[in-house]
């Protein structure tokens, strides 16, 4: 019982705290917020008019409208804002972003997608470029903006050694508010789950709010591996150890997960992207969400030969501590330790044709990530395997084509990974994947196609080693059976198309609503004569 009251005195001075904070700053957020969405017409005007203009047929122009109706260009009336800090960072996250960007470009030309981002280091033609380098997704430069966030350190991990996760969300505030003040779009979209921004855009900003969320900031699972005194990322052996710190942590992720199902409540629509992540926020938020699979570019690997593959484990994941590269190594150590004729020759030698590669592909956000690429390279040392492993830092998409056009298995050691982009492209590209048993691989991903296995499923070091030399070993003819499972599975159900369609479906809902602003006027409802491109390119008249 006096749990209970604490825990509700708690979260009544939280929210009353942020209520008084919030309606302090939100004169400021409102304060020139005219002058502010102006400018972005304004810049982007120009940059249609100082790009080449694409040919395009002239739309038909229906009885009753203006003579000059079918022939002129949508001029854009609504801006849709993506709070996404970390835009250029290469991930799965971000092809969400980008795809996402791209399916509102082709369907609503009037709508401006404006990125809020913390990577100060790059200009927009350098973000963009990236795009198409990593992503293969072209947009229109003239639809697309960037505002520039200058406080993004307040989320940074490092920031925040303790009591990470309300120091994180509270961090979120500051960006949130810095965001809003740059620009107040019509529709704030979060695309990195930083679900404490939304009380803000929706209250003090007047928008309409979408989430897409690929995993809930807190959880079930992560509350129950601290009552169990488990160990983990977020759960240091000191806690874990101690019933003290163990008792007080669960008080304070309690707590936490209360407030967050209260801010989570302010999100309008929201798209999860996976089974395992819908499970959570529907039970945390009270809500129905959608489920969205995250786009998977699984036509750029269709064609990768099923043969002729070399002995080659590759991983491909964003270089961060819960992505789990040190179970893998600890992995590759015990299939070397069980079947050492699997060892790399050393320089000098006679190549070993039995010797089997581990190349860890990924992306270095920061300073963190490459710190911790070289933690990661002295553990292969120290376990003795650092011939068997090669490691591959932001490298363009056809250098990730290339590997996994070469590799035989695909290896994912994440606990609890929300989706699993990597292990989809794995298998669109005829790898053998060997994931971690748990949420979206498990529930989502690694599933029996027409009764038959499409790969394995591990937790333990010893678990994967069994898995992979259960693939090195298989005769090519299974092999190829199990290849081409894993491939037809994928390209039904992960699509870009899958998700562009489910995509437009949820934000065209969002789209639709009327709303009446604080600012009195009503954002949503397009034109009269405005058009919507469906799926297929063909115009309709809403």
């Amino acid at each position: 019982m006096g749990l209970l009251v604490l825990v509700a005195i708690t979260f009544s001075a939280v929210l009353i705290t942020y209520v008084v904070v919030m309606a302090y700053f939100s004169s400021k957020i409102l304060n020139g917020w005219k002058a502010n969405r102006d400018a972005v017409f304004d810049e982007m005007k120009v940059a249609r008019e100082n790009s080449p203009k694409p040919s395009k047929e002239k739309t038909p122009v229906s009885a009753g409208a203006d003579k000059d109706q079918g022939e002129k260009e949508d001029e854009p009336y609504m801006i849709a804002g993506f709070f996404h800090p970390y835009c250029n960072a290469g991930g799965g996250g971000e092809r969400v972003l980008w795809t996402a960007i791209r399916d509102i470009q082709e369907s609503y030309p009037g709508v401006i997608s404006i990125v809020y981002t913390g990577d100060t280091d790059a200009n927009k033609e350098q973000i963009l470029e990236k795009v198409r380098s990593r992503f293969s997704i072209e947009l229109d430069p003239s639809r697309v903006g960037f505002r520039f966030l200058q406080k993004r350190i307040w989320v940074e991990g490092a920031k925040w050694p303790r009591f990470t996760l309300i120091g994180q969300s509270f961090g979120s505030l500051i960006l949130g508010w810095e965001a809003l003040r740059l620009v107040v779009p019509d529709i704030w979209i979060d695309t990195m789950g930083y679900a404490f921004t939304y009380p803000a855009a929706r209250l003090f900003g007047g928008c309409q709010v979408a989430a897409y969320v690929h995993y809930p900031t807190i959880s079930s699972d992560m509350i129950g591996r601290v009552a169990s005194r488990e160990s983990s990322h977020n759960n240091s052996d000191h806690v874990a150890k101690s019933p003290i710190f163990t008792h007080l942590k669960l008080i304070y992720y309690k707590i936490f997960a209360l407030v967050y199902s209260v801010v989570g409540s302010f999100a309008h629509i929201v798209m999860v992207n996976s089974s395992w992540t819908k499970g959570h926020i529907d039970s945390l938020w009270g809500i129905k969400s959608a489920v969205v699979y995250p786009p998977c570019d699984t036509e750029a690997f269709k064609d990768s030969p099923l043969r002729g593959r070399e002995r080659i484990i590759v991983s491909v994941a964003q270089f961060r501590p819960e992505k789990g590269h040190g179970l893998q190594l600890e992995a590759i150590a015990q299939l070397l330790k069980d079947h050492p004729e699997y060892r790399q020759a050393r320089k000098g030698e006679t190549p070993n044709a039995k010797g089997v590669q581990l190349v860890m592909v990924g992306s270095a956000r920061n300073a963190g990530d490459e710190a911790r690429i070289q933690e990661l390279k002295d553990k292969s040392i120290e376990l003795g395997i650092s011939d068997n492993v090669t490691f591959v830092i932001n490298a363009p998409f056809s250098d990730l084509q290339a590997w996994l056009a070469r590799s035989k298995i695909g290896i994912h050691a994440m606990l609890d990974e929300h989706f699993g982009i990597g292990v989809v492209e794995y298998m669109a590209a005829g790898l053998i994947p060997v994931a971690h048993n748990s949420a979206g691989p498990k529930m989502d991903i690694v599933r029996p196609y027409n009764n038959e296995p499409t790969g394995y499923l591990a937790t333990t070091p010893k678990e994967f080693a069994d898995a992979m030399e259960k693939v090195l070993s298989a005769d090519d003819s299974t092999l190829v059976e199990m290849q081409r499972r894993a491939r037809d599975s994928v390209q039904e159900r992960f699509s870009e198309k899958v998700f562009g369609e489910q995509w437009r479906k949820n934000m065209h809902e969002v789209l639709q609503r009327e709303r009446v602003t604080i600012f009195g006027h009503k954002m949503i409802d397009p034109p009269d004569d405005f058009q919507v491109t469906d799926s297929a390119g063909k115009h309709r008249m809403e």
